[in-house]
């Protein structure tokens, strides 16, 4: 099939085996690529019941059938797993060159299977592939792991490693690709770090064939004067970086500050995209394929690296009170060595932050004074967590964990044992319900309702309102689930919808995809997740949020007096989905998606 490799790598680490399998084209076919085919492979082969950082977990790295061509931002690839902070399924989206470069070694997907019985790296230079001694790389941070793995392969190699963060089995490390780019979020650093596998480098010297290269072109130039056309992707987020929207969430009042007491910041400005532009800005960086270059590499007393996003500003800013951006770059520059997901690191402090000013755990415990605003030990203790020295150990678990350590478990801002990212769903209410349903637990990138809520993209929806948001949701979920799985960057969302992406996936593998068909899929992923889900014993009991979001209204700013009605917004969502009452997917509805022997 022309977009695919058509080729598998299966690696199985307790042997120190590599075999090469044929792709199952059927499947790709259904489920596209990367989140999608990934989900299909793992649901197949895991029992959903395993322990995230057993032997028995599979890793996969999975890139879709854009990944690697010129399609716009065809460069994403996925790690799916069973998340260790969740116990949920992980599909982790990662940018950069990483994902390109495994297609181009002739491969669609990489499956690990059992743990090494000492540390070793994969090395891939097309056919040619070789499981290798990292000893010597084990304990060292990204920047230097991969300088070194360039050094004794090729410089031209792309890597994606972990740092101390995953080889100490931190619930929320991550795995990074080309120093900078992360796949984050569920831990899936810990699961390669279980597994002693310390890194992953790709050379390839191939190309992606598609099927149709005029008409593919055609398709993504008129893609591509889209994207110059729209604000968001031609304007703000070239300008400023994701981080653009610090000002503009808190200006509608949905900024969560102080572990989600308040979503109102008045120190908003000072860690601003407008703030990290005028003084931090070293200059912008896009990864393959993209032409908004939202990337920032920034640098500060001497430190030099990329970022912050806005939602890692916002964890160390706002979430913990924080107004310096100096001590925001150097957490984010941390966890960028280290290999932590800045998300769940910053809401993690911020939780403790609250359990010391309530007077639940004390400076004997915590090593440190731990009141909101204070930026010093936001630093520290990013990187205590990820050697988990000290009260970082306790970090470590993620700030569900820590909370009911301390009996107070309602403390913990996260939907399935996961930190919420920047959005606080009391004024958000199409955000809050995506929050309480991903599959994937807190999470604003399955589903991106703050487009329509508050960038009015692709329409303006009441941002207070429930009344339509169960559809608006499901729809957003299936079109992200699709895009994701195409190998491309969710951000194209923004100014291209469900027909350019099928215009896309057509010319490039032949097949007849339409619009129908994308969002079709992605319902087809969606629902196998939920599956997989269920059977892990993460029930529709688990579509929640904490306490707070639903009884205690917001106390100040635009959005005062708000609390998210999502007991309103629920019963809707499960009846858009052809579900049950209880949450569960009906028969009926997984038999028109092919997924009939999955129902549970």
């Amino acid at each position: 099939m022309y977009g695919w490799m058509n080729k598998v790598l299966r690696v199985n680490l307790s042997m120190g085996t590599c075999a090469v399998e044929p792709l199952r084209k059927d499947d790709a076919k259904a489920f596209l690529g990367a989140r999608g085919l990934g989900t299909k492979y793992f649901v197949d082969e895991v029992d959903p019941s395993v322990d995230p950082l057993s032997p028995e977990n599979k890793l996969l790295f999975v890139t879709g059938p854009l990944t690697g061509t010129l399609a716009t931002s065809g460069g994403r690839y996925e790690v799916v797993t069973k998340g260790p902070l969740t116990g949920t399924i992980a599909a982790s989206n990662s940018g950069g060159y990483w994902g390109g470069e495994l297609k181009y070694a002739g491969y669609d997907m990489i499956i690990f299977e059992g743990k090494a019985e000492r540390p070793v790296y994969l090395w891939i230079y097309n056919d040619q592939i070789e499981l290798r001694e990292a000893s010597g790389l084990w304990g060292k941070k990204v920047d230097e792991t991969t300088d070194l793995l360039l050094e004794a392969t090729d410089p031209e190699a792309k890597v994606a490693c972990i740092g101390p963060a995953g080889e100490n089995l931190v619930k929320f490390a991550n795995i990074m690709n080309d120093k900078h780019r992360a796949a984050g979020r569920t831990g899936v650093g810990a699961v390669m770090g279980s597994k002693n596998l310390k890194a992953v480098v790709v050379r390839g010297t191939k190309g992606v064939t598609v099927a149709d290269g005029q008409a593919f072109m055609d398709v993504v130039r008129a893609c591509r004067e889209k994207l110059a056309a729209n604000p968001v992707t031609s304007g703000g987020l070239p300008a400023y970086g994701t981080n653009v929207l610090v000002n503009i969430i808190n200006s509608v009042g949905g900024l969560p500050t102080r572990n989600f007491q308040e979503a109102w910041f008045e120190g908003a400005e000072g860690i601003s995209g407008e703030t990290l532009s005028a003084e931090y800005l070293v200059r912008a960086k896009g990864c393959m394929g993209c032409s908004s270059r939202c990337g920032r590499v920034t640098q500060v007393d001497g430190l030099k690296g990329e970022g912050p996003e806005y939602e890692t500003a916002w964890s160390f800013g706002a979430q913990c009170g924080v107004s310096d951006m100096k001590a925001v770059l150097k957490a984010n520059f941390l966890c960028n060595e280290l290999g932590l997901d800045t998300i769940t690191m910053g809401s993690t402090i911020g939780c403790a932050m609250e359990l010391f000013e309530r007077g639940h755990v004390d400076r004997a415990s915590t090593g440190m004074d731990l009141h909101f605003g204070n930026g010093d030990a936001v630093v520290a203790l990013t990187e205590a967590t990820a050697y988990r020295r000290g009260f970082g150990d306790v970090l470590a678990e993620g700030s569900f964990r820590m909370a009911q350590r301390y009996g107070h478990s309602e403390l913990s801002m996260t939907v399935k044992k996961q930190e919420m990212p920047a959005y606080d769903p009391r004024a958000l209410q199409g955000m809050g319900l995506e929050y309480a349903t991903s599959n994937r637990g807190g999470c604003h990138v399955r589903g991106y309702l703050t487009s329509p809520e508050v960038l009015g993209l692709p329409e303006k929806l009441d941002p207070s309102a429930v009344e339509g948001k169960p559809v608006w949701a499901k729809i957003f979920q299936d079109l992200t689930a699709a895009v994701d799985s195409a190998g491309l960057c969710l951000f194209i969302t923004f100014a291209l919808g469900g027909d350019d992406v099928a215009a896309q996936l057509k010319t490039a593998t032949g097949l007849d995809y339409t619009a129908e068909e994308v969002l079709l899929c992605g319902e087809r992923i969606w629902n196998l997740e939920r599956l997989f889900n269920l059977r892990a014993g993460v029930g529709p009991e688990e579509d929640k949020l904490p306490p707070r979001l639903v009884n205690d209204p917001i106390p100040a700013g635009p959005a005062k007096g708000q609390v998210c009605r999502l007991d309103e917004m629920l019963p809707g969502y499960y009846e858009a989905r052809g579900w049950t009452e209880e949450g569960v997917p009906g028969v009926e509805r997984l038999a028109s998606l092919g997924l009939e022997a999955y129902a549970f």
